[in-house]
């Protein structure tokens, strides 16, 4: 992804990009107890901001709740030492990575002998699925493998061990010659792609699964449901969608800080409306991009 930066934030201090090492007996290692965030950084009108930073530093607080995990640092003090670290790194845009985890003590199950580790990176990161996928789209399949659900783990939170369940349903998807996957829930409704929340559009107004459908409440998700709203489309921001409505459907579309709003052009090779970017996700990708250039949102943007 990339070759390295100068430095990491890692508890309370700056060290060389080699140096940000952890114990390889670190119970987050052994057990996915950690959870995260991932951020962008964009180099809008009125120069390097940080996109929504405010509500990630919160979902990051309250995904370390069930976890009992204690964040040590303030969330003043985590955006200080990002907004330094961009700085110093000199980016004018980039993708953010804070982790807070259980360290090295114990290796039994229980981590509570362990201690809270906090640490943020910082890295150019252009297009997740491709610069070539948000004007054409990408193809995509329903995978074989199931989302959890919230009565297993909590879904609403971004939490490092339950991303083998997206790492193997993308896996999948690759290996089979596509560029993403689908993932159901337990019930077989459409729940999200490993790692972007997804949008129907149908007859003009647009679905995309509620939380009870086991999804993650994503930030770029809400960014998209308040800009389609403004724009006046109807959304139904807590639909059910089956999987057959997939292939009905008259648009596709994924959202995520990563995948920002990229357009889904076939699913299990049926070609989705034209096989194109459709016109609702073409405005909606418009006005997106629209308010990241401008930065004319302050609400939404921490200077740095």
């Amino acid at each position: 992804m990339f070759e390295g930066t100068d430095r990491i934030w890692m508890d309370g201090e700056f060290v060389d990009f080699e140096d940000a090492q952890t114990h390889v007996l670190t119970h987050a290692l052994h057990y996915g107890t950690g959870v995260f965030e991932g951020v962008r950084c964009y180099d809008t009108e009125q120069g390097p901001a940080i996109f929504r930073w405010e509500e990630h530093l919160d979902r990051l607080y309250k995904s370390a709740k069930p976890y009992d995990l204690d964040i040590e640092f303030s969330k003043a003090e985590l955006t200080e030492a990002t907004t330094e670290l961009i700085e110093t790194e000199g980016f004018e845009s980039c993708y953010i990575r804070p982790i807070v985890y259980y360290g090295f003590d114990s290796l039994g199950v229980s981590p509570k002998s362990c201690p809270t580790k906090t640490t943020i990176a910082a890295w150019p990161w252009g297009a997740y699925l491709g610069e070539e996928a948000l004007e054409e789209g990408v193809d995509v399949m329903v995978s074989s493998w199931r989302k959890h659900a919230s009565s297993q783990i909590p879904t609403n939170i971004k939490t490092t061990g339950l991303y083998v369940n997206s790492m193997l349903a993308g896996e999948e998807a690759r290996r089979n010659g596509y560029t993403e996957a689908i993932v159901l829930n337990k019930e077989g409704n459409v729940a999200e792609g490993p790692g972007e929340n997804i949008f129907m559009v149908r007859d003009g107004e647009i679905y995309t699964p509620g939380l009870a459908e086991s999804i993650l409440e994503g930030i770029t998700r809400n960014t998209a449901i308040t800009l389609a709203e403004e724009m006046g489309y109807t959304v139904h921001e807590e639909a059910t969608i089956s999987r057959g409505e997939l292939y009905t459907a008259d648009e596709l579309f994924f959202t995520g800080t990563a995948a920002e709003v990229t357009p889904i052009r076939s699913v299990d090779d049926n070609e989705i409306g034209e096989g194109t970017k459709g016109p609702v996700t073409d405005e909606l990708q418009s006005a997106f991009f629209d308010v990241i250039e401008s930065g004319d949102r302050e609400e939404w943007f921490h200077y740095v």
